[in-house]
């Protein structure tokens, strides 16, 4: 049974492999990526009735976006790009993101284990999987 409860709270960067590579291939450009990869973000995801918050911040940068599960909204990364993006919440409890720009996708799925919130971005044949503890 799918519940979006387990995602809120504050989580805080422990490991990320291939974050690199995920940003090249969204296009993001040398400085930004070495700042990106530098960056232990803290992110909190809070709710208010049925809307969600994710709040992304570090010492570099802090971004925020909100959606509704199911509503397309149209988000402004972190990086820059303006992008449709669908939130969809799977009766597996795995919060699909899925962003579309200029002809390109990408797919950022959450889920918790272990009490652990694990990110997996997939773009093309490229995989980045970040994982946080709360904090």
């Amino acid at each position: 049974m799918a519940n979006p409860e387990v995602f809120l709270g504050k989580w805080c960067l422990v490991s990320s492999e291939g974050f690199d590579d995920y940003m090249k291939e969204l296009g993001v450009n040398l400085a930004m990526r070495k700042m990106g990869s530098m960056a232990k973000p803290d992110v909190t995801i809070s709710k208010e009735g049925d809307t969600f918050t994710v709040k992304t911040e570090s010492t570099f940068k802090t971004s925020e976006f909100s959606f509704k599960l199911n509503e397309k909204f149209t988000e402004e990364t972190i990086d820059g790009r303006k992008t449709e993006t669908l939130i969809t919440l799977g009766d597996d409890n795995v919060l699909t993101q899925v962003q579309k720009w200029d002809g390109k996708e990408t797919t950022i799925k959450r889920k918790v284990v272990d009490g652990q919130l694990i990110v997996d971005c997939v773009m093309n044949d490229v995989k980045c999987t970040r994982v946080y503890k709360k904090a």
